[in-house]
């Protein structure tokens, strides 16, 4: 399998205005966003990741990126009116919900949700780059850019009897909206289609069998955020899950499965090294999680909505 996931300078660059950017504390994006990517692999493939090599750096943000690209000077935040600020500024003042939030609140608890992302002490990487072995054969390639001009993702799954491939568009461009703002989240306001457009919003999935011709798989379509998937996810936890054949809710174990490719994945980082899953200080129960093979949806029988 190769995952392939760019982030692109409204969303991506909003992990390194706030409080993520201190890895100290987060544990960097291959915790606080690529474990819901991970947890969908191992979800896909019904499979325990075992092993981790990973590779990655600070390429694009940070105050030594932006002095070797010659930027120069840069305001410490956001909101102001320095004429230092530019299109990776973010202005509280902008936008009624993060003002409400965010700038209103910081005489209480000194919060800076605004900060340049070019700052010097941000510690958390911006490329990142993946080799997972899992324990019933497969293995796969994963990329995460935090800083693309577009937003979205591919997977390819090349498998016994052919291929898959999914490509989905969120965002094509980071465009300002009516009131002169981007939208962080390009899943929850999605941008209408547009036929000139080389890269349209758009999700598409095509298989291939061997000896045989490719052929488009429809996807249902949804509104809301996350692809529709946040009014499944809240009814599940306020209305009560129904049936469930493809096992979507998911439970602690598979929290633990996804968040260790992370872990792995960042000590592999200070280590130089591929890192075994088993290896990691879990805990018992969760290193019992870990000890599992490939798993059945009937086993799920502790659930919370993925």
């Amino acid at each position: 399998m190769h995952f392939e996931w760019v982030l692109d300078t409204a969303h991506g660059a909003d992990y390194f205005r706030r409080w993520h950017r201190d890895k100290s504390i987060s544990g960097g994006l291959l915790i606080h966003k690529a474990s819901h990517h991970f947890d969908l692999v191992n979800w896909w493939i019904d499979d325990t990741p075992r092993r981790v090599f990973a590779s990655g750096g600070l390429r694009f943000y940070g105050s030594e990126n932006a002095a070797r690209r010659g930027l120069g000077a840069r305001p410490e935040r956001g909101t102001t009116d320095s004429p230092l600020r530019d299109a990776f500024s973010l202005d509280l003042r902008r936008d009624a919900d993060l003002r409400g939030l965010y700038l209103d609140q910081e005489h209480l608890d000194g919060y800076l949700r605004d900060r340049d992302v070019f700052d010097s002490d941000i510690t958390i990487e911006d490329n990142l780059s993946l080799v997972v072995d899992y324990a019933g054969g497969a293995g796969m390639s994963y990329s995460l850019n935090a800083h693309a001009p577009w937003e979205g993702y591919t997977v390819a799954v090349n498998g016994t009897e052919g291929r898959a491939e999914l490509t989905v568009v969120e965002r094509s461009a980071v465009l300002l909206d009516r009131d002169g703002k981007t939208v962080v989240d390009p899943s929850a306001n999605p941008q209408p289609r547009d036929a000139s457009d080389l890269r349209p919003v758009s999700e598409r999935l095509i298989v291939q069998r061997h000896f045989d011709s490719a052929f488009e798989v429809e996807i249902p379509s949804a509104d809301g955020g996350h692809g529709g998937g946040d009014a499944q996810l809240l009814a599940d936890v306020f209305v009560g899950g129904g049936e469930d054949p493809l096992g979507r809710a998911a439970g602690w174990q598979d929290g633990v499965r996804s968040v260790a490719v992370g872990l792995a994945g960042n000590r592999s980082l200070d280590t130089g090294l591929p890192v075994a899953t088993t290896d990691l200080a879990l805990g018992s129960a969760a290193a019992a999680a870990m000890r599992g093979t490939n798993r059945s949806l009937s086993d799920r029988s502790e659930t919370a909505p993925r």
